[in-house]
Parts: C-alpha cells; sequence; structure tokens
C-alpha cells in the first residue's frame, strides 16, 4: 500500500508508468479461458508494425480499453487480444529503402531469401516499437497472448483457410482485369484505388484508315499510348454512318497488324464523340469485357514497372508518359491526328503509394465473394450483428451487394506466400497446407511454388479466430469467439470488417462479434483531416509529455520533407504551428488526453481537437486530486468499518447520495447504448459541479463542527465523502485509469476489497440503494440551491465583491420554502456570503435594493453601504450608452440590404443573435439602474 497521503500536487509522469508496471507485473491483464466468468472479448484492430502511433490509434485504445476495463470490472473474463499486422507493403518499402540506404543494394540484387532475412531482422528490432507505444495510452491488453500475422500460428490458419476455400471452389485462378500499381510493382485491390474525378486533360482524336481505302474512322481517348494495344475499333449496329463498315478492318497506323470494326451495342453511345470507340482488351476494364463479348485479342503492353514492353515495338522501355509523347508525334507525322480539345479526367491512384494506377490483365488469385457475402449480408439483416451509428449499415450493404471478386495475390516477397506448386511436367497445379514433394497430376517431383504472396487483408480477416489458434478446437477459441464489439474506423468497413463478417462466418459457422462500432475521425481544431502534407499532424505522445515549440517544429519540418513539400510550403506549416502552438504543447497526462477524446466520441462526429480543450481536462484531473486531498485530510477519525447511520444524514448528504445514484444510472445506461462521451460528461458533471462545487462546501460545516449534533453527523458526512469519491473514481476508472488508481489506493477501505481498483466491482444503482428513498429531500436540496444561485447573481449584477458579506431577506410565497430556508440558514449564509438573513411576509424598500426571484421567493438585498450608489450609476449609465452605441452599428448593419444579401449566411447570423444578446444586456442594465432610485 503506498502512502497515506496525496502529494500536494497532481504529476502524471510519477503516476503513469508505476501502475502500468503494477498492472502488467500482477498479471490483472490476463483472461483465463478456465475460469466461470461469462467471456467478454474485443481483439484489437491490429496496427502495422511499421506503425507509430497517431491519435487515431489514441482514440481507438481509449475507447477499447474504456470497453474493457468496465467489463472487467462488471465481473467478465475480459479479452483483449493484441497483435500487429505484418503490412506486406509498408514493411517491405521501409526494407527496401533501409537496404539501399545501408547496402546501397536492391532486394533484386540480394535474393528473396536473403532480404526476408533482413525482413525478420528488422521486425524484430523495430516492429515492436508500436506495441510501445500502445502500452503509453495505459492499453490493459493481454500481452501474454500477442499475435503476428506471420507468426506459426496465423500462417497456419492462413494456409489452412486457402486451402479449404480452394478445394470449395471459392478460391480460383483466373486472368482478369486487375489494378497495377508500377510504383509498388504489385496488383492492388479496387478497394486499394482512389479515384480523382478532376483531373485536368485532352480528348486527342485521331483516325483509323480503313484497309479498303474506303475511307477512315475517327476515335477520341484522353490515352493516346493505348492504341499501341487496340485490336478492334467498335460502333453502334444501329448507327447509319458505319453500318457498311462493320466486319471490314482498319490498318494500325503505327504497328504492323490490322484490326477488325466491331459492331456492340453495350460499349458504344452513338451520340457520344464520332460514336466510334478503340476497344483496347489488354488496359481498361470496359474494354476488356468487350473483348471477352467479341473473342478479341488481349494485348499487354507493360511492365510490372510501368515501363511499355515487347509488344509496343519501338516503344519498349519507354515509360507512360514519354510512350504517349512519341505516339502523338508520330500519329501527327504520318497525317492521321485529327484534334484535341480540354477534358477532366478520371484518375485512379494507389492509396499506399499515390502513383498512378494502370488498368492491367493479369492472371491472379482471387476469391469468389459473392457465395461469402450473401450470409454475412443476412447477418446485419436479422440484427445478428449490429452496426453503432445504425447508419453505417447502408454503407455496408451498398458494397456486399454489388461486391465483385477478390483478387487476393500480389507481387510482393514480404507476405504469406501461396501455397500452390506448379509442374513443370504438366499443367496441374497442387493447392497444400504443407510443401508436396511430387505433383498431385502426374507425380513428377518438378514442382515450384508460386512467386506471390497474399494480400494482407486475407490473414487479417482471419483474426478473431486466428488468434485463438484455429483451425484448433482450443479452449480459448470455445470460450472467446465470437468476440462482442469489433470498435474500428468507418475507413475499413470493406477492408476489413466485411472480410471478417466473411470469414468468420465461413469458417466459423457464426459472425466474429456482435457489435460493430466504428469510431469518428479525429481531426484538427479547425476539422481539417491531420496529415504531414498539411502539417497539422498531432503526436498523442506530445500531447501526453509535452514539447516545445522548437521540437515540434523540426518534427513537422521532418514530417513535410519526406512527403516531399517544397521549402515555401513548410514556411507556410511553420507559420500556422506558431499561430497555434507558440509555447509548445504543454505536458497533459494519458487521462487527460483518453478524457478529452472519450468526451467528444460523439456518434456520427468527426473529433476537433483542441489542445486547449485537452488542457481543460488536465484542470479536470488537478480538481479530482485536490478533492481528493481534501477529503482525506478530513477523515482521520474516520472508521470504514463503522456502518452508517441513516438518522446522521443531512439534507446535502441526502442530495448528493442521490445525485450520485442518478450519475450511476446515467453512466450504465450511456455505456450500454456505446454513448461513451455521455458516459464521461455524466461523471465530469457530478464530480465538477454537484460534489466539489456544491456539497464539499455543503459539508464543511459539519466537519468543522459549526453545525450541531453527536459524533454520528460527522461520521455520516465523512461516510457520504468516502463513498461519492470510492464510486466517482471507479466510474472514472475505465476512461481515467492512471490517477484513479493512484487516489483509490489511499482511501480507507473495508479489508475485503482487492488490491487494485482495475479488478474492483463496477458501481450499480444497487449499491446506493438507500438513496433512492431520497427523491424528497433532493428536491428540498435543489430548492435551496436556486436561492443561493439567485444570490450570487444578485451579486454579479450588482457588482458586489464575492467575499463581501450581504444583508439577505427573502419574501416566500410557499410556506414549505420559508421554513426549509429557516432551518439550512446557516448552509445559505455559507455559500452565499451573507451576514444576515430576514424571512418576511411582505416587503418594502426603505432604499436602492438589487433583487431577483427563484421558485417561490423573491430575494432582496438592500444596497445601503455596500455600494457608492451614485458611483455605480454612473458606471450603469456608461455600460448602457456603451451597449446602446454597439447596437445601433448591429442595426445598421442589418439594415443595410447589400450586407444582408451578401454576407455569408453564417455572418448575418451572429449580427442578429449581436442584437438580441445587446438588447438583454441593455434591459438587464437599465432594470439595475431603477432599483438604484
Amino acid at each position: 500500500m503506498a502512502d497515506d497521503a496525496l502529494n500536494k500536487g497532481y504529476d502524471p509522469s510519477n503516476v503513469e508508468r508505476k501502475w502500468y508496471k503494477e498492472w502488467m507485473e500482477k498479471g490483472y491483464f490476463h483472461a483465463d479461458e478456465s475460469d466461470d466468468k461469462e467471456p467478454y472479448t474485443i481483439v484489437i484492430p491490429l496496427p502495422n508494425v511499421t506503425g507509430h502511433l497517431h491519435m487515431g490509434h489514441a482514440l481507438m485504445v481509449s475507447i477499447q480499453d474504456l470497453l474493457i476495463r468496465w467489463k472487467r470490472m462488471e465481473g467478465y473474463s475480459a479479452l483483449w487480444m493484441p497483435g500487429t499486422d505484418h503490412a506486406g507493403i509498408a514493411t517491405q518499402m521501409v526494407v527496401e529503402r533501409d537496404l539501399m540506404l545501408t547496402e546501397g543494394k536492391t532486394r533484386q540484387e540480394l535474393g528473396r531469401e536473403k532480404f526476408l532475412e533482413k525482413v525478420w531482422e528488422w521486425k524484430e528490432a523495430k516492429g515492436g516499437k508500436i506495441i510501445d507505444q500502445l502500452k503509453e495510452l495505459g492499453a490493459s491488453l493481454d500481452w501474454d497472448r500477442t499475435r503476428f500475422t506471420m507468426d506459426e500460428i496465423c500462417s497456419r490458419a492462413v494456409r489452412e483457410s486457402f486451402v479449404r476455400l480452394y478445394d470449395e471452389g471459392l478460391i480460383y485462378r483466373g486472368w482478369r482485369m486487375v489494378n497495377l500499381s508500377p510504383k509498388l510493382q504489385t496488383i492492388v485491390s479496387d478497394l486499394e484505388v482512389e479515384y480523382d474525378e478532376n483531373v485536368k486533360g485532352e480528348l486527342w482524336s485521331f483516325a483509323y484508315p480503313v484497309a479498303d481505302g474506303s475511307g477512315e474512322i475517327i476515335v477520341a481517348t484522353t490515352r493516346p499510348e493505348t492504341m499501341l494495344g487496340d485490336t478492334a475499333v467498335a460502333v453502334h449496329p444501329d448507327d447509319e454512318r458505319y453500318k457498311h463498315l462493320i466486319g471490314k478492318t482498319l490498318k494500325h497506323p503505327l504497328m504492323d497488324y490490322e484490326l477488325p470494326i466491331i459492331a456492340d451495342a453495350i460499349l458504344v453511345d452513338p451520340e457520344f464523340g464520332t460514336g466510334a470507340v478503340k476497344v483496347t482488351p489488354g488496359h481498361d476494364p470496359n474494354d476488356f469485357q468487350t473483348g471477352q463479348r467479341h473473342d478479341l485479342k488481349v494485348i499487354n503492353l507493360l511492365n510490372m514497372d510501368g515501363t511499355f514492353n515487347s509488344n509496343a515495338g519501338p516503344y519498349e522501355g519507354l515509360d507512360v508518359m514519354e510512350a504517349r509523347k512519341k505516339v502523338k508525334a508520330d500519329i501527327e507525322a504520318k497525317g492521321f491526328f485529327r484534334g484535341t480539345k480540354e477534358h477532366m479526367m478520371n484518375v485512379g491512384r494507389c492509396q499506399r503509394s499515390g502513383g498512378t494506377i494502370e488498368p492491367y490483365v493479369s492472371r491472379q488469385w482471387f476469391v469468389k465473394t459473392k457465395p461469402l457475402a450473401e450470409p454475412a449480408i443476412k447477418a446485419v439483416e436479422s440484427g445478428e450483428t449490429k452496426f453503432v451509428p445504425k447508419n453505417w449499415e447502408k454503407t455496408y450493404y451498398e458494397w456486399m451487394y454489388n461486391i465483385h471478386d477478390w483478387c487476393i495475390s500480389r507481387q510482393l516477397w514480404w507476405g504469406h506466400r501461396i501455397p500452390a506448386w506448379y509442374c513443370e511436367d504438366c499443367d496441374h497445379v497442387t493447392v497444400s497446407r504443407e510443401t508436396p514433394e511430387v505433383c498431385g497430376g502426374c507425380g513428377g517431383k518438378n514442382l515450384h511454388q508460386d512467386e506471390d504472396v497474399l494480400d494482407t487483408w486475407f490473414s487479417s480477416g482471419l483474426w478473431p479466430f486466428s488468434t485463438m489458434s484455429w483451425p484448433d478446437e482450443t479452449e480459448s477459441l470455445k470460450k472467446y469467439y465470437p468476440s462482442d464489439v469489433m470498435e474500428t474506423g468507418f475507413d475499413i468497413i470493406f477492408f476489413w470488417v466485411a472480410r471478417m463478417m466473411m470469414m468468420g462466418i465461413h469458417f466459423m459457422g457464426k459472425p466474429p462479434f456482435h457489435t460493430v462500432y466504428l469510431h469518428a475521425m479525429v481531426r484538427d481544431h479547425e476539422g481539417n483531416k491531420m496529415s504531414k502534407v498539411k502539417g497539422n499532424v498531432i503526436d498523442p505522445l506530445d500531447v501526453i509529455y509535452g514539447i516545445g515549440f522548437d521540437d515540434l517544429m523540426k518534427k513537422r519540418r521532418q514530417d513535410a520533407v519526406s512527403v516531399g513539400l517544397n521549402e515555401k510550403k513548410i514556411k507556410g506549416i511553420e507559420k500556422a504551428t506558431k499561430k497555434e502552438f507558440k509555447d509548445g504543447i504543454p505536458a497533459s497526462g494519458t487521462d487527460a488526453l483518453r478524457f478529452s477524446l472519450i468526451s467528444m466520441a460523439g456518434h456520427g462526429r468527426d473529433i476537433k481537437l483542441d489542445i486547449k480543450r485537452i488542457e481543460g481536462f488536465r484542470f479536470f484531473a488537478n480538481k479530482i486530486w485536490n478533492a481528493s486531498r481534501f477529503i482525506m485530510m478530513n477523515l482521520e477519525d474516520f472508521d470504514a468499518g463503522k456502518p452508517l447511520d441513516p438518522a446522521g444524514l443531512g439534507l446535502a448528504d441526502k442530495w448528493i447520495l442521490h445525485r450520485l445514484l442518478k450519475t450511476v444510472e446515467n453512466v450504465k445506461k450511456a455505456l450500454d447504448g456505446y454513448y461513451f462521451d455521455q458516459a464521461a460528461m455524466a461523471v465530469y458533471h457530478f464530480f465538477w459541479n454537484e460534489f466539489c462545487d456544491w456539497y464539499i462546501e455543503l459539508c464543511k460545516p459539519t466537519l468543522y463542527g459549526k453545525v450541531g449534533g453527536g459524533p454520528e453527523y460527522r461520521h455520516a458526512t465523512q461516510h457520504t465523502l468516502v463513498t461519492c469519491l470510492d464510486t466517482a473514481l471507479k466510474l472514472l476508472h475505465p476512461i481515467m485509469p492512471f490517477i484513479t488508481e493512484e487516489i483509490w489506493q489511499k482511501l480507507p477501505k473495508l479489508k475485503e476489497e482487492p488490491e487494485s481498483i482495475m479488478i474492483s466491482r463496477f458501481p450499480t444503482a444497487d449499491d446506493l440503494s438507500l438513496a433512492r428513498d431520497f427523491e424528497k429531500d433532493a428536491a428540498s436540496m435543489e430548492r435551496l440551491m436556486e436561492v443561493v444561485k439567485t444570490v450570487r447573481n444578485i451579486r454579479g449584477e450588482s457588482n458586489l465583491e464575492p467575499g463581501k458579506q450581504i444583508p439577505l431577506v427573502a419574501l416566500c410565497h410557499d410556506e414549505s420554502l420559508a421554513t426549509l430556508i429557516g432551518e439550512q440558514e446557516l448552509f445559505i449564509k455559507e455559500l452565499a456570503r451573507v451576514e444576515s438573513l430576514e424571512i418576511v411576509k411582505e416587503f418594502t424598500s426603505k432604499g436602492p435594493v438589487a433583487s431577483g426571484v427563484c421558485n417561490d421567493a423573491e430575494l432582496f438585498v438592500p444596497l445601503g453601504d455596500l455600494i457608492d450608489i451614485e458611483e455605480e450609476k454612473k458606471r450603469i449609465q456608461h455600460q448602457i450608452e456603451k451597449a446602446a452605441k454597439d447596437l445601433e452599428k448591429t442595426q445598421k448593419k442589418l439594415e443595410n440590404e447589400n450586407f444582408v444579401s451578401r454576407a455569408p449566411e453564417a455572418v448575418v447570423q451572429k449580427e442578429k443573435n449581436r442584437k438580441e444578446e445587446l438588447s438583454f444586456i441593455i434591459e438587464k442594465l437599465e432594470k439595475n439602474l431603477a432599483e438604484l432610485g
């Protein structure tokens, strides 16, 4: 047990790492499949092994750790499964870059086997960085179970699932139009292509001469270089301009072959352009389908690096842009150019590299997704799996109902190598869990394994059950599958959530989770997406530990250089950074960061991260600390084992216990509904506004012996303080684990209490059943509080010093309120700084007086000697005149038709609001002036 007293100030750096180490050593994070507790499971959205902590991770950890800690405290066998993804493309890029920098070699020069050794070395040396950073956030993951998508357990599951799907006819190999990323030199899936619809280009026209000399057909294209792979020109079968040409051939202007003129009503719109369309089956998805319908030859022009191959003849070796330039020049030189015009293009870009995507016909491995998608759709439609927020179900359905077969082969070296072997003596393909010794077709031994690896998302699609040693029927798998919640970002519904649903249902017979909670995006304080290009990235660790302006700018400059920004743009980033963070980012600690993110995690709302708001919650942590210190300093004679005597409870005690009961109920309701922001703010409001601002002040007279009665009254107040603090700390623990543990350890407790707050019992309404009888007492207390608030308002409006003792006259229109005020006179005097309190049935002012009205009472403060009346009149008159001038300016703006019609709606509304505000101020000031006589 730690020392009994809390330090004077709260320093998160002295608390956080200490307790995380303690929790790890005690094994509190570990879930035991052999216990008889009901399971609760979350599998982490596995971060890339190359990853570095960002605000998205911080939000993810804050939400998932909240859920796990809450359910652990509720008595569940709570398993939070950790692990990392091998991140095929990203990791290979990182290691290739390091290899070139350190040894000046490419992976091809090193060879596959040696290169993979380098990747594993890199993984062991640097791949655990993201795990260490997750620990900095207080993540209570079951680290003993940490998995990696390429460890032996996960690799075995990948091979097993591939073989099963292949044997079932759901995996096949075929020639298809796919997406080539020349920059990465691999195929990528449709989901990894982002389209830019506003790229300025040109529609370039040229003529194909009819082979028999009877004329020409003009076609237009945004990509002239693809004409080297044209194998037909299509026209509409009903187009009178071309009917007589259908079946004839055209001479290729640059290549030594002829191509047919075909009729195709699907591809061609006779009203668009010339009504004739060039067909390049090897490099356009629509043309590929047209080629399939007409049995056209497919010419592949590209190498994997985006250069033209030998099929391009004299253009071999050129890249796309070089080939385009030369083709245009050669066409024009031969007299076939027919004009050009500006045209907006829709260009696909690789999500990973940012490079242009090239449509490419290649033989790849695919998963038939429609048979897998159907049960995954039904699981959501039936409610077996639900989305929170629910509106994301529509997005899920739209993609799943229109799903295409999934290309799962990648031309990489790092990843799960496809378990398929090709025989050099026959055409048989052997797909096997283990490396085969002989061909499954001819029995020959001349086998070689497929060079490609599987898409990273294939292995991560198995994550909810591969991590628990599937296909073995382990005790972990029996107990913890399916998981309860998949908490992730909405941007990977298609990449991951849908694929886990399909794989989980197919292999396990049930969906992998009952709830998909999709968190919002964390943006900067202005609502912009955080990115290195914009220079607005905020590192969670900088928020936790603090960072000076110079170091912050150094990091942002490095980020800017890494994405190729020029000095002018870097200077712009520096200027914006200085404006927002002129003093750097102050250290706020993990708890404040987590509470900030949770408090803003509303359904469907992106989070605008303002550092000042995080600082505000650091002040909340200080408030918790200081309130706890006050309580502990007033418990010197408190006996935790002595039962509470309800007879000793005063009105304030009953009120705060009733408010605590309502807070517990509200938090439970919010957490059950995944309204994490509401749960956080319910505890915040209780602790700061009700417990600290009111109850601690209300209880001081009892603690300090100003209220009569026996020791049972003091003990009851102490008991109430401890109950409220203990309960509030437990409610807060899933969100703010460190400060709550530090304080809770020093609270007086019964012997049967556990060693740590994280394994204590989460509060329930039944724990506070006594408070259910205090509803009327709470209502009475609320009436008294309104009296105090009204007096405080009078003070403010009359410009009376906050600490100055004042006389108060209460004219009550309700006898019960008069009685209540009389009984609780001491509390009103303490909280409102009232020197004398008189309760009357009639009141006539004998001089200037300030007044206010609250529930069934009029309150009067005779100003008499409290202020200099004449000086106060002058002050108020000056304020009225100033407000009147401001009002006149605002009215003139609103009467100006040009301003109202041309200014943005928000600006006009701001002026309207300002008019109402100034009118209200003038009205209040004139009332105050009148009261002064």
